[in-house]
């Protein structure tokens, strides 16, 4: 067989081993005292939050939520020298909190965080942001007048993997990015019976938001021309909204595509391919828990063992890195303005859904989930 012949064959190209890059991927953390923090929403993410700033001695001074009993149990589990309280607008008014997490949902959201950038505080929201971009845009420039920062939960930045993915990127290792694979299959039942199973759009626009930011994090400054997305009821599925998704994302010299099962039975899954004009990233293991990392460029391929998990290192991660940004005085890399652009996609690909055609990201500017 001839060279020219045998470069045709589907044949893996041998790689000499190299050592893996150090980066700085585990969660950020401030060098002074973190001032008086406040959480607003005690539903069952705030656990993990709680967990994190406790491991990570970011003290919380007051739980706040509606149903105070919800607030009593997460004072007495990790900060027992915490106030409690269900008013929210007391909180959000009290000169000694400076810095406000609202885990609420978006329906309340939205004049919480206005209420505490007119109150002097920096706020941590909740992710999805907005479910209105010029909302969002409003909201940004409050907190520049104010002198303020604001920034987004989008804590699947500092899934080690992800993070891991982030500085690789950043440092220019992959080149150009050409392609942004990710396949998750799960089952995400456990929202029966509960106000999640309303949504509709459960898979595009409450879970694929994480996603969604990852590539926008990937493809950078560049823009996307288009995103096409399908929704599909699984056969046997007892819930109300689809729980099979894709979307594909086309940008000036590179593709993207997300690939969502949320009615996975057996072996659930999640793997992430990014490839660049230098090399290629690769990550599959458990879902949110990718433990299988490898790079690999001209130079060799490197097998990476992180530190951590996404849940909890997650949310330490968005805010510790809002922490450093206050302390520093810049903006946060979870910054509301930078999550302005992943919100697009993910709007765009719900309406590309709902409509059965291509999307440009950017015409969409608000959404009903």
């Amino acid at each position: 067989m001839s060279e020219k012949e045998d470069a045709r064959e589907l044949k893996a190209a041998k790689a000499d081993r190299m050592e893996a890059p150090a980066f700085s991927y585990q969660p950020p953390k401030p060098k002074q005292a973190t001032p008086p923090m406040a959480l607003i929403g005690c539903g069952g993410i705030a656990r993990n939050h709680l967990e994190a700033y406790r491991e990570n001695g970011f003290p919380i001074a007051v739980l706040c939520d509606i149903k105070i009993e919800a607030a009593n149990k997460f004072r007495d589990e990790f900060f027992p020298e915490a106030e409690v309280t269900d008013n929210a607008d007391a909180v959000l008014t009290r000169d000694d909190i400076k810095i406000v997490d609202l885990a609420t949902h978006p329906d309340h959201r939205l004049e919480h965080i206005r209420k505490a950038l007119q109150n002097g505080k920096h706020v941590l929201s909740q992710k999805p942001f907005v479910t209105n971009i010029d909302v969002g845009r409003e909201l940004v420039e409050l907190a520049k007048q104010e002198n303020l920062k604001l920034a987004v939960n989008q804590n699947g930045r500092w899934a080690p993997y992800f993070s891991y993915l982030r500085e690789v990127v950043k440092a220019g290792l992959l080149g150009e990015i050409v392609s942004c694979d990710i396949h998750i299959a799960w089952d995400h039942s456990w929202i029966q019976g509960t106000r999640f199973e309303q949504i509709h759009h459960i898979v595009l626009y409450d879970f694929a938001i994480h996603w969604f930011d990852i590539v926008r994090c990937v493809f950078g400054d560049r823009e996307a021309k288009q995103i096409f997305s399908q929704i599909e009821r699984s056969r046997g599925q007892e819930l109300a909204p689809p729980l099979s998704a894709q979307s594909m994302i086309q940008f000036d010299g590179g593709l993207a595509s997300l690939v969502f099962h949320a009615h996975t039975k057996f072996s659930p899954a999640e793997s992430t391919v990014v490839t660049g004009t230098k090399g290629t990233f690769r990550s599959s293991g458990p879902v949110c828990g990718n433990d299988n990392i490898t790079l690999t460029t001209e130079e060799g391929e490197a097998r990476v063992d992180l530190q951590g998990q996404w849940f909890n290192d997650g949310f330490a991660g968005a805010m510790g890195e809002l922490l450093c940004a206050i302390e520093e005085d810049r903006e946060p890399l979870n910054s509301a303005a930078h999550n302005l652009k992943s919100l697009e996609l993910c709007f765009a690909a719900v309406a590309s859904a709902d409509k059965g055609e291509p999307v440009k990201p950017g015409e969409v500017q608000s959404i009903r989930y």
